[in-house]
């Protein structure tokens, strides 16, 4: 716990967090002193717990820690397991999707609209997208991660026209992606998740090929309202957020009543 913590910290800019950089900073990202006031935990008691001191640690406290260090789901999910504690808000997004981000992500309607981070989490979505390729609702905060869709989910594999050159795209970028995020446990957790469920992705992932360049345009074939051909935009959030927003325009006038088809469906699903 101890190293993962530091290296949590080493990653934040004091920018992300509204802090000063100073002249005379040396440490990589935040001090430990700046995690315990945003935390508004002790100094020595957050310097203990990356010590690797053998100390009794509150699942209040951890919570707050995990709220200063800015996790995620899954990394909020490994803090608790390695402190042995239990989360008392579980599937908690630390980081989170602004509350005025999610009303634009609903604005777009009904064009598809995601925001994802570079591990392809899906963080926040609108009511289009939720039905594009499966139901997303239905899905468990884990399982919602478009690598892990693409190799296990059959709804999702059967929407993917070209699903072969796709998920071998999809694999190379999330390697060249890895490459930053190497020694993180919530990257290479997936990997193992993925390497255990999925051949497929076992010999993609052996060949070690990183990012190609494809086309904008996505073909899907939905079950319902059939053939969407999209052109997909991807939209920086900047490294306070470190996701994209990624959105889908028609391509052809029947693509695009196709998707106001698929919108009315997904609040009658809601209804």
């Amino acid at each position: 716990m101890a190293a993962f913590l530091r290296s949590r910290r080493e990653r934040i800019t004091p920018e992300q967090v509204g802090l000063p950089r100073g002249t005379r900073r040396r440490t990589p990202g935040l001090r430990r002193e700046e995690v315990a006031q945003l935390g508004a935990v002790g100094v020595t008691w957050y310097t203990w717990l990356e010590q690797g001191r053998d100390i009794h640690v509150s699942p209040q406290v951890l919570d707050a820690v995990a709220r200063a260090l800015l996790l995620d789901h899954a990394e909020r999910s490994h803090l608790f397991a390695l402190a042995g504690a239990v989360d008392p808000l579980p599937g908690k997004e630390c980081a989170g999707v602004p509350r005025a981000l999610r009303e634009i992500l609903d604005q777009l309607a009904p064009y598809p609209a995601v925001v994802q981070n570079s591990r392809f989490d899906i963080l926040a979505y609108n009511s289009t997208y939720g039905q594009l390729l499966c139901d997303l609702d239905a899905l468990p905060d884990e399982d919602r991660n478009c690598m892990w869709l693409a190799f296990t989910h059959p709804g999702w594999r059967a929407s993917l026209v070209d699903r072969e050159a796709t998920v071998r795209t999809m694999t190379a970028k999330f390697r060249a992606s890895m490459a930053e995020h190497i020694a993180e446990p919530g990257w290479k957790a997936l990997v193992a998740r993925l390497t255990e469920a999925s051949p497929e992705f076992r010999a993609l992932w052996a060949q070690h090929e990183v990012e190609r360049t494809t086309g904008a345009v996505k073909v899907f074939r939905h079950p319902v309202v059939g053939i969407l051909q999209l052109t997909s935009t991807n939209m920086w959030l900047g490294p306070s957020l470190g996701s994209k927003v990624l959105t889908y325009t028609p391509v052809d006038e029947a693509s695009r009543e196709r998707l106001t088809e698929l919108e009315k469906l997904a609040h009658s699903l809601v209804l």
